[in-house]
Parts: C-alpha cells; sequence; structure tokens
C-alpha cells in the first residue's frame, strides 16, 4: 500500500512525539511492504512565526493532497498570556478541521491494569472500562459568531447548530456502537439550551433507524459525575463541541496520564489523528513527553487505511512497553525513560527485534538496543 501522510508538527513537544509515530510507521512499512511518504507542513505558533498566520494556504493544500493528516499539537505560553493577540496558534487547528470539512472527533478511552495507580479512582471503577466519545467538531460555541464592546465590558459567543451537523455525526456514532456494546449515550443541557433540545429530537429520530442500538440521554453536568463515578456504563458517548471537549479531557485521567490518548477527525475530506494532550511548553526539547498518545494515533490511521493487523502490532507494542515499565517521566518520575527510547522500543517490537525476555539494564537513555 502507498499512502501520503501530511506531518503537522506544530508547537512544544508536538515535533518530538510525531517522530516517534514516523519513526515506527517506517518500521511498519518495512515490515510489511507498505510505502509511506511524508510531508511536512507549518501550524500553530511555529507557522505565526515564520508566516504570520496559523495557518498557511500551503499547509492547507498539503493536507488536501494527502491521505491522511499526523498532527502534534498547538499552542505557546506567549499567545496564552496575551489576550490580546490577533492571530492565536489554536486557529490553526480550528482552520484546518474547517479545511478539511472534519467534522467528528473520536476519542477512545481505554485504561490499562498497570497504571491503574495513577488514576485518582479506585482500581474497581475502573475494571472493564472502554468507551468511545463522539465529539461534533465544525459547530456550536467555537464557531459562532463572536462579539466583544468597543469599551470592553461585554463579549458574546453564539452557539448554533443545524439539524444536518447533528445527523451525519450521529449516524457515525450509532454506526460505531453497532460493531460494539450497542449503547449510546447523548449528553447535552436540554433543559436550559435551544440548540440542545434540537440535538436530542435529531438524535430520537435517527436511533428508531437502529433498531439494536440502546439510546439514553444525560445532561451535561450529570455525565460530567458519571464520568467518575461509574465510567463502565458508557460504550459510545455522541455529544457538541465544547460538551465533547470538556468531557473527553476528564475521561483522559480514568487512563492514568493524558499523554496516552489518541484520537481521530474524520468527516468529508482527508482524515487527522492527534494525541488529545496539549503542547506542553514545558517538556518541549526535553525528551520526557509521553509518545503514546500519538503512536497510538498513528495506529488508528492504520485503521483507517484498513491496515487493521499492522494497528493491532502497534497497540500491541504500547501495551508491552507498559507491562515492562518502560514509561515515561508522567508514569514513572524516578525511573523514566525517555521520548525518544520509547519510540525506539516500539519501532523493535513492529521490526521484531524484541526477544521473549528484556534486562532492564540494557535500555539506557536514547538506546533501545537489547542485549
Amino acid at each position: 500500500m502507498n499512502k501520503k501522510i501530511a506531518i503537522l508538527n506544530g508547537d512544544g513537544i508536538g515535533p518530538e512525539v510525531t517522530a516517534q509515530s514516523i519513526k515506527i510507521l517506517k518500521a511498519i512499512a518495512a515490515q510489511y511492504n507498505h510505502e509511506f511518504t511524508f510531508h511536512e507542513a507549518l501550524i500553530g505558533a511555529d507557522a505565526i512565526d515564520k508566516t504570520g498566520s496559523a495557518l498557511p494556504e500551503e499547509t492547507i493544500d498539503t493536507c488536501l493532497d494527502s491521505d491522511a493528516v499526523l498532527f502534534g499539537a498547538v499552542g505557546h505560553p506567549k499567545y496564552d498570556n496575551d489576550p490580546s493577540a490577533k492571530v492565536r496558534p489554536e486557529q490553526g487547528i480550528l482552520g484546518i478541521r474547517k479545511a478539511l470539512q472534519l467534522f467528528a472527533n473520536i476519542r477512545p478511552i481505554t485504561t490499562y491494569p498497570s497504571l491503574q495507580h495513577l488514576s485518582p479512582l479506585k482500581a474497581k471503577q475502573l475494571e472493564g472500562v472502554d468507551c468511545i466519545i463522539f465529539r461534533e467538531l465544525t459547530g456550536g460555541i467555537y464557531f459562532g459568531k463572536k462579539q466583544t464592546s468597543e469599551d470592553g465590558t461585554y463579549a458574546s459567543d453564539e452557539c448554533s447548530y443545524s439539524k444536518e451537523e447533528i445527523e451525519r455525526i450521529a449516524h457515525l456514532a450509532f454506526q460505531y456502537a453497532q460493531k460494539r456494546k450497542k449503547k449510546v449515550t447523548m449528553v447535552d443541557k436540554a433543559n436550559v439550551l435551544d440548540t440542545s433540545r434540537l440535538w436530542r429530537k435529531t438524535v430520537q429520530a435517527i436511533a428508531l433507524q437502529y433498531g439494536d442500538v440502546t439510546v439514553d440521554y444525560m445532561f451535561v453536568d450529570n455525565a460530567a459525575m458519571q464520568l467518575i463515578l461509574n465510567p463502565k456504563q458508557f460504550d459510545v458517548i455522541l455529544t457538541e463541541n465544547m460538551f465533547g471537549d470538556i468531557i473527553s479531557d476528564e475521561a483522559s485521567v480514568l487512563s492514568g496520564s493524558l499523554g496516552m490518548l489518541p484520537s481521530a477527525s474524520v468527516g468529508n475530506g482527508t482524515a487527522l489523528f492527534e494525541p488529545i494532550h496539549g503542547s506542553y511548553p514545558q517538556a518541549a526539547g526535553k525528551d520526557i513527553a509521553n509518545p503514546l498518545g500519538s503512536i497510538l494515533s498513528a495506529a488508528m490511521m492504520l485503521d483507517h487505511f484498513g491496515l487493521t493487523e499492522e494497528a493491532k502490532v502497534i497497540r500491541d507494542a504500547a501495551d508491552w512497553t507498559l507491562q515492562n515499565n518502560f514509561v515515561t517521566k508522567d508514569i514513572d518520575p524516578v525511573n523514566f525513560y525517555f521520548t525518544s527510547t520509547i519510540g525506539d522500543l516500539i519501532a523493535d517490537y513492529v521490526s521484531g527485534k524484541i526477544p521473549g525476555s528484556v534486562k532492564k539494564e540494557n535500555i539506557e537513555l536514547r538506546k533501545s538496543t537489547i542485549i
């Protein structure tokens, strides 16, 4: 298989974690006789510094001309601390989602026994947790009309949705549920918001087309609480843009580290794959960031290509590193391994170079040669 992949490294730890995914994709290509070509483009603060735009036209063209996009992260403190900035890094990711017509963000939430001690929840609450969040990406308050008065004392953000925007992601969520545990939980605020009432009415109508799927409805404040009290009750969670942004970050703590979770953004154009963590500028350049969110996003990309066996090998490799305590600083601040070391280990696993037993004393710093 030949595929063109656009690489948007972005800011902070984005380039470091994305480099590990590229390393592993190259190992996959060599092992399974595929050909992946990578084309880098600018986005975020890095793009602003170099071009004045968070999303240059050349970047859009590169993505449109690719089979998939692998994205790092955007964000920089100099913009976070400047509310008057006219151009912001986050405009890059919002813009590319719009340009590629990506209307659904898919975030699987998986727990790992070896990381349960890092979660604020008790182990018994984490057993059997396996859910997936479908967050609408192109509508809602993030894209609504924004207004600030001239004297700076009043501001407003419009939240709007159309029936068509809701229908297209709802169908995807129900189709995924049919392949899983056949349950969809619709999260809204229909007791207060007109947009939520439209969501609920539209989803109720679509549910009639999926008789094998159970549907329940939950207000977002209750859903946020239930994710902590009883997360295993969820299978597929369907929700709008801002609610999905918030509850998916909340759900990320179930795994033990924000650095663990991947995501896919799909729609009418080229699909985009990214870890859900931010740019984490404090760790940039230190080779300490957790690359597994990016690496597992690359696995989701392979699933998207229909390469399910190759995707499973990557996931098995990631599980192997966790089970053998080859982890980054966010998971073990004392006995940790470098970002690049984890990438090397997973690439070696994919390439069949990992023997049945491993002597940890032979894994040092950035070296992953197994002796």
